[in-house]
């Protein structure tokens, strides 16, 4: 991102790692019988180990979204997934994140089914979506009729471990005007695959030479399916 210039995107579409290796409890460290054992994510990010100090991490993600600020035109905006959790008994909702960025509303995903095996708090069954806009960002005719509680099951046929669903991010394009949309940790590529879903232009940035190679299998196929219509 930072050898982009200026205002050079219309949209940021992201969800970064959760730094879900660094907990309190067992969870996410290893497969030893923790309740996310049988989780895909237990293996965790090709390329990415997703424990580093939790300061760290803030101060990394804070980094990342000066950059896609930055980038992003004046009537441009963030859509930025994350997730709450619980640690050392309290919540962690990431304001140590997204503090001093101009947040106007926070969407709520909600997900289908999940596991909790803490009695101290109710299963967990939802994500946020910080949406932070630049001065003049506006949505897309008629988008504003739409509620801020989204419900969109997880995406199941993905190797990778953590992928969106291809339906939330269409929405979210599709609720805005924008023709260029950056995605800084593109994954499998959803974001870029709903793009050209809906012929919008992408960027896509990614570390893992495995997940690059998937999304570009990913937008191949869409390509090939595309024209048999």
């Amino acid at each position: 991102m930072q050898s982009m210039p200026d205002e050079s995107v219309d949209l940021v579409v992201t969800s970064p790692p959760y730094n879900l290796k660094n907990s309190t409890g067992n969870g996410m460290k290893d497969g030893r019988g923790g309740k996310w054992s049988n989780a895909s994510l237990i293996h965790g990010y090709s390329h990415y180990h997703d424990n580093m100090p939790h300061d760290e991490y803030t101060a990394w993600q804070r980094a990342c979204l000066t950059e896609m600020f930055r980038l992003t035109k004046n009537n441009g905006a963030i859509f930025y997934n994350h997730k709450w959790r619980v640690q050392a008994g309290l919540l962690q909702d990431r304001q140590d994140i997204v503090s001093g960025f101009p947040v106007r509303q926070i969407i709520i995903w909600k997900r289908k089914g999940g596991i909790n095996f803490n009695k101290g708090y109710f299963l967990p069954t939802y994500e946020v979506i910080y949406l932070i806009c630049k001065p003049e960002f506006e949505l897309a005719q008629g988008a504003n009729a739409q509620g801020d509680i989204w419900e969109f099951m997880q995406e199941m046929k993905n190797e990778h471990p953590a992928p969106f669903p291809v339906a939330l991010i269409e929405r979210i394009i599709n609720s805005t005007n924008a023709q260029l949309i950056l995605d800084p940790f593109m994954g499998s590529g959803t974001t870029a695959v709903a793009a050209k879903k809906l012929g919008r232009n992408f960027i896509g940035i990614e570390i893992s030479p495995e997940y690059i190679e998937l999304a570009k299998k990913r937008l191949k196929d869409f390509s090939s399916m595309s024209l048999l219509f």
